[in-house]
Parts: structure tokens; C-alpha cells; sequence
């Protein structure tokens, strides 16, 4: 899944900021329904046999712009590596890229945004420009996976210090669908007093 997502990110890259309301919606409507058939596909899928045949697509908030927002972002200097708890109990080395700063309905929100440490020092590699955005907000565990979701970009999203931030294309990680994987859990500092009712939400298995 994460490759797609890739490839996504990089063909959009040069554009977001200049698309019309219409081409926002359009794009985020690509998004999920190529994270649908991501699912969907016996080949690429993580549900198993049994969920795969009742599975008939994830389910999405509606697709608001409201959620769309461009984010000051600041460089993070002399940022020290941390390690990011993961849902196995284990942890993964990341560094915080820089910070973001938006407003929703009139309220500021910051939200750090990370680099893999491994990437970083391998940039050469498939995913060396990749940046890490995990979030939980008022959602969690409330219509979104409690666990927190994840927004994917490359360093290349960031023009002229800003970034823009579509919620449309949250995601869920691997965990919220199944067991055995490793998923990065949204630091304290990631976590939005808001509800994001936006992007993918909670997974239940029965559809």
C-alpha cells in the first residue's frame, strides 16, 4: 500500500496548490478509491479470506474542504532522534522534520511531521524523501480508528514553507485491520483537540 501512496504523492506534488475546489475534491475521491482497491485486490490485500470475502470497501467521511489546509512549516534545527512507540511494544527510530502550524474554524494547531531516520540517512532509496505525519484527535476511537491515522508525503510537498494538509486522505495503519504488524503509535504531541471528520474511518470487520 505504501508504494501507491507514493506514486500518488509524487504525481500531485507540482499541482495541489494551484487546483481548483473541484480538483481537490477529485483528487482525494482518486486517493480513496485507489486505497479501496488496494484492499480490495486478493494480490496486494492485508484482510484475510475470510474478511476479504465480506469486504465490500472501506469506509470515508465525507469529502470536506474544510479539512484541506495549508500549514506554515518550519524546519526543525538540530532535531535529536527519538524512539516511536509502536503497537507491538517495540520502537523505530524517527527525527522530527519540522513542525507544522494551521488553523481550523478559527483555532491554531501545530502538529510535528517526521522522517524515518533510516530514509534520511538513505535518501537514494525508494522512499528516502518520505515524511511521517501520524494524528489522533477527537475522532479516535469515536468514528476513526483509535489507534490514530496516518497522512503520507514527500519533502518535495513542501513549497515555499508551506505544506498543504488534506485530512481527505488519512489512513489507517495496517493494525487497524488486522494483527502482526508494527505501527507506529501518534506521538502526545500529534494529538489534535478537534475532530478531523475527514479521511478513512474506523475499520469493524463486517464490511
Amino acid at each position: 500500500m505504501k508504494s501507491i501512496i507514493y506514486v500518488y504523492l509524487v504525481l500531485v506534488t507540482a499541482s495541489v496548490f494551484g487546483q481548483s475546489p473541484a480538483g481537490f475534491i477529485e483528487e482525494a475521491k482518486t486517493f480513496q478509491e485507489e486505497l479501496n482497491a488496494t484492499y480490495m485486490n486478493p494480490d496486494s490485500t492485508i484482510l484475510s479470506k475470510r474478511q476479504l470475502k465480506k469486504f465490500s470497501g472501506l469506509k470515508f467521511y465525507p469529502i470536506d474542504l474544510k479539512f484541506r489546509v495549508s500549514a506554515t512549516f518550519k524546519r526543525t534545527q538540530n532535531a535529536i532522534p527519538f524512539q516511536m512507540e509502536l503497537s507491538s511494544g517495540r520502537t523505530r527510530e524517527y527525527v522530527q522534520y519540522g513542525l507544522l502550524t494551521f488553523e481550523l474554524e478559527e483555532q491554531q494547531f501545530e502538529l510535528p511531521i517526521y522522517q524515518n531516520t533510516y530514509y534520511r540517512d538513505h535518501p537514494e532509496e525508494e522512499y528516502g524523501n518520505s515524511l511521517f505525519l501520524p494524528f489522533t484527535d477527537y475522532t479516535s476511537g469515536d468514528g476513526s480508528y483509535g489507534g490514530g491515522r496516518y497522512i503520507d508525503f514527500v519533502i518535495e510537498d513542501i513549497e515555499d514553507n508551506h505544506l498543504l494538509i488534506d485530512f481527505n486522505r488519512a489512513y489507517n495503519p495496517y493494525c487497524a485491520y488486522t494483527t502482526g504488524y508494527n505501527c507506529p503509535i501518534p506521538p502526545e504531541a500529534n494529538d489534535l483537540k478537534f475532530r478531523i471528520e475527514a479521511g478513512v474511518k474506523d475499520f469493524d470487520g463486517k464490511y
